[in-house]
């Protein structure tokens, strides 16, 4: 009798955990879902030329990226909101840029100025 109620007792509680596993699962899946992808592309202001290695910062997410050798950066699983992106690189002016987020096409272009 005692087997039979630890065994009945056990199936419960892997009955209750997977149950909590699936629930994780979909709200997990859910919150992948509502957040999106931010892109853009980083410009001399002068010259038109892309600017490689860039340093770009999705301020008070603590999310940093840099510009790749087409100028190009990429933010993924953003959640939409107003976001205030800084952009630094040397001999250039830093760059703030208050932008809004949704679940659109989100890609920006940005113009650097040059420091001297």
């Amino acid at each position: 009798m005692k087997k039979l109620l630890i065994g009945f007792l056990s199936l419960i509680l892997s009955i209750a955990v997977i149950a909590e596993e699936k629930k994780n699962e979909k709200s997990s899946v859910a919150a992948d879902d509502a957040s999106v992808a931010l892109s853009g592309t980083v410009l001399d202001s002068t010259s038109g030329e892309l600017l490689v290695g860039v340093e770009v910062t999705l301020e008070g997410t603590g999310s940093k990226t840099y510009t790749d050798f087409d100028g190009q950066f990429y933010f993924k699983g953003v959640q939409p909101g107003e976001y205030k992106l800084v952009t630094n690189y040397i001999s250039y002016k830093n760059c703030s840029e208050t932008l809004k987020v949704d679940p659109g096409k989100n890609e920006v272009n940005i113009k650097l100025e040059n420091s001297n």
